[in-house]
C-alpha cells in the first residue's frame, strides 16, 4: 500500500511540472517573436530618423520661399509698370 500512495504522490508533482513547463513554453513562443519584431522596428527607426534628417535639412530652403515670392511680385509689378510706360 505505501509504493501506491508514493506513486500517488509523485503524480501530483509531474503532472504540475509537465503543465509549469508547458506554460513556460507558450510564454516563450509568444514573447520571442514579439521581441524580434521590436528589435527590427528598433534597426527601422534609425534609418528612418537620417531619411527625416536629409528631409530637414533639404526643404530647408522652403522657408525663404515667401520672400522668393515677394521678390518675384516687386519685379513683376516693375516689369509691368516698364511695359505700361513703353505702351505695350
Amino acid at each position: 500500500m505505501i509504493p501506491l500512495l508514493a506513486q500517488e504522490s509523485t503524480t501530483g508533482w509531474t503532472i504540475g511540472y509537465v503543465i509549469g513547463i508547458v506554460v513556460v513554453i507558450a510564454v516563450v513562443a509568444l514573447v520571442v517573436p514579439i521581441l524580434m519584431l521590436a528589435r527590427s522596428i528598433g534597426n527601422r527607426a534609425s534609418e528612418i530618423n537620417a531619411g527625416l534628417e536629409d528631409a530637414v535639412t533639404n526643404t530647408a530652403s522652403l522657408a525663404e520661399l515667401n520672400t522668393t515670392i515677394e521678390a518675384a511680385s516687386t519685379i513683376v509689378a516693375g516689369l509691368k509698370r516698364g511695359r505700361a510706360r513703353l505702351g505695350g
